[in-house]
């Protein structure tokens, strides 16, 4: 019994320093240790921002032939389309139009990007250049024509999951070009889809030799 009581005496005091020591030491509010941590995450979410300026530093250095087949091809294509601009020059057309240098850099730097895939790019250049033509034809020339088409454009590209950035500028080019105004709603196939059509038969070729003819 003795030995007992002793036992739980000294578990009594035990416990009771315990709760003494408990007492004196406050608790610290989490929130308080957390303030200096938030500040290093803001000050680490500004990091992204720089490095958009700076090259990609996760991909290696481009060998020569990845620089000079796709500038081959954009020259290839760029010729081709020249050579039938002076058969339809006599119409007051031309095949050669400043979006599809943009295609071509697509197509040919960046093949393997969403911008590149032919659902993308064949049903966003014929949707933004129909809208295009209905822009100018229940708005006429102008700012309000340019905003409303280009607006559009991109919901439609979005909408339809057929992002293709040179697509954007065909409203803009038809408003603003007037001797596409003639082709009216045949626009929407040339020369945009029709030059289109031409840059993925290159591409393939660049691809090709980027693959097997390399130095």
């Amino acid at each position: 019994m003795t030995a007992f009581a002793s036992s739980s005496y000294i578990s009594s005091l035990v416990r009771i320093r315990h709760d003494a020591i408990g007492l004196r030491l406050p608790s610290i509010d989490p929130g308080i240790r957390r303030r200096p941590v938030s500040g290093v995450k803001a000050a680490a979410n500004l990091a992204p921002n720089w490095d958009a300026w700076k090259p990609d530093q996760a991909s290696k250095a481009p060998s020569l032939s990845d620089v000079i087949w796709p500038s081959a091809g954009a020259f290839a294509a760029m010729a081709v389309l020249g050579k039938m601009d002076q058969s339809l020059a006599r119409k007051g057309v031309s095949m050669t139009i400043a979006p599809l240098g943009a295609v071509c850099a697509v197509l040919f730097a960046t093949p393997s990007t969403p911008g590149a895939r032919k659902y993308n790019m064949f049903m966003a250049q014929m949707g933004c250049a129909a809208i295009g033509v209905v822009a100018f034809s229940v708005l006429g020339p102008g700012w309000l024509a340019r905003s409303t088409a280009l607006s559009a454009s991109i919901a439609f590209m979005i909408y339809f999951r057929a992002v293709h950035p040179p697509a954007a500028s065909l409203p803009l080019l038809f408003i603003d070009g007037a001797k596409f105004h003639q082709l009216k709603y045949w626009y929407v196939l040339f020369p945009g889809a029709a030059g289109c059509l031409l840059l993925c038969l290159i591409q393939e070729v660049v691809c090709y030799l980027k693959d097997n003819v390399r130095f």
